[in-house]
């Protein structure tokens, strides 16, 4: 497949998955969503990418949203055939078992700001900007933002942000706990990458059923998710890595994962 509106970079254990349409603000168009789709399926199976930073090309935005010229002329079925085409690409970065940074700065409006919110972790520079404007377009949010904000900073914080479709700065957003960590525009994807290090140097399969966990359980009452977070603890059991990992602690040296 082509490649027109992405940069991707692989380091392993590291890969950068970069947004690359600085002009416009790096909306999310039909094309770049697929584009997104792809990069993060082939990432999904490569064994030697342990997390991936997601990022936005420029200095004015990590994702301004959804191409206005396309949402425009939609029909209402085709308003969500749009929306579920969007949710599911989201869906699968949320899901993928592997821990997805968003490095956001500049704008993140929209359609970008749920893709942060569907990434694993989010962290902003200074500069970063916001919000959920559909209302002041007509509509709601269509890409999961009506959901996943709510879970993030509560039902009060989430409502006042998507009726008025306000933006916020970083710092509020880090009050409010849609952002994780805010640092220098400077220093953003160097902060990233060293989070993202300090990951990928764990177990791998230790993270990702610590992700399956946190994602199947949330929203399950406390005794059944307590039975999946047993479910999982036992199955780590029987892992190689963590026979490396515990025996690495008593000998007093770094474990060499296998991802078995």
């Amino acid at each position: 497949m082509e490649i027109a509106n992405l940069r991707l970079e692989r380091r392993p254990p590291l890969a950068i998955v970069t947004i690359d349409r600085p002009k416009i603000l790096n909306a999310l168009d039909a094309a770049t969503l697929t584009e997104l789709e792809a990069a993060f399926n082939d990432l999904a199976g490569d064994s030697d990418i342990r997390v991936i930073l997601l990022a936005g090309a420029g200095d004015r935005a990590f994702a301004a949203g959804a191409d206005i010229r396309e949402l425009a002329p939609l029909t209402p079925e085709e308003g969500r055939s749009f929306a579920l085409r969007g949710q599911g690409i989201f869906r699968k970065i949320e899901t993928l078992g592997k821990p997805v940074i968003a490095c956001i700065h500049g704008f993140a409006l929209g359609g970008g700001c749920e893709l942060a919110m569907a990434c694993t972790l989010r962290l902003a520079a200074e500069d970063a900007r916001l919000g959920q404007p559909e209302v002041k377009l007509g509509v709601i949010c269509g890409y999961g933002g009506t959901q996943r904000l709510p879970r993030l900073v509560g039902r009060g914080a989430a409502l006042k942000l998507l009726l008025t479709g306000a933006t916020i700065d970083a710092r509020e957003a880090l009050r409010i706990g849609l952002v994780d960590e805010v640092v220098p525009a400077g220093q953003l994807m160097q902060r990233a990458e060293t989070l993202a290090l300090e990951i990928s140097a764990n177990a791998p399969l230790a993270v990702a059923e610590a992700l399956r966990v946190v994602n199947e359980g949330i929203d399950l009452p406390l005794e059944a998710a307590l039975q999946r977070e047993a479910a999982g603890f036992g199955h780590l059991c029987g892992t190689a890595d963590k026979t490396e990992g515990t025996q690495a602690f008593l000998a007093k040296r770094p474990a060499i994962w296998t991802g078995r």
